[in-house]
């Protein structure tokens, strides 16, 4: 059984670690430099009022995903961007989906109208994953730069809250 909760800051390392070996791996994430837990406190203090993280720990209090949305400067501000990030070798088995019922839940307290979530077009688990949350295609952009210097499509989907 997963346990979703807001994080504590003794979480945020155990989120970086759990986000550093998805970037090792590749594939799945725009982003290509590790981050670290001071990262990950930062970004969850920025913009604190307009948005809302979420951890799911396993049976013996371990991070095994978290999810967050924010507001993003290219969207608007009814909308908030998300993004979600399961433990390497635990996906499919309701994590994400934990995490977005509680997700869907803080988006709508916000007064967010409408989710965003932007893949890499290459990404298939994540299309998949935002494709069963209900998300629907609104945008395409061709030959994004990542910061590795590698180009990749993305994908936006939208999900009305």
């Amino acid at each position: 059984m997963v346990k979703v909760r807001p994080p504590i800051a003794l979480d945020a390392g155990n989120m970086a670690q759990l986000l550093n070996e998805i970037i090792t791996i590749g594939g799945t994430t725009a982003m290509t430099r590790p981050v670290t837990g001071k990262d990950l406190s930062e970004w969850m203090a920025s913009n604190a009022d307009q948005s809302a993280w979420h951890v799911a720990l396993d049976d013996q209090e371990n991070v095994v995903g978290f999810q967050w949305i924010s507001p993003h400067p290219d969207l608007p501000p009814e909308a908030c961007d998300i993004a979600s990030f399961v433990q390497v070798g635990r996906t499919g088995l309701g994590i994400g989906s934990a995490l977005f019922d509680a997700t869907a839940q803080a988006a709508a307290r916000l007064g967010y109208v409408w989710i965003n979530a932007t893949i890499r077009a290459d990404n298939h688990g994540g299309l998949t994953y935002y494709q069963s949350r209900g998300f629907r295609d609104w945008h395409y952009d061709e030959g994004v730069s990542l910061a590795s210097g590698q180009v990749v499509d993305k994908i936006s989907k939208r999900y009305d809250v």
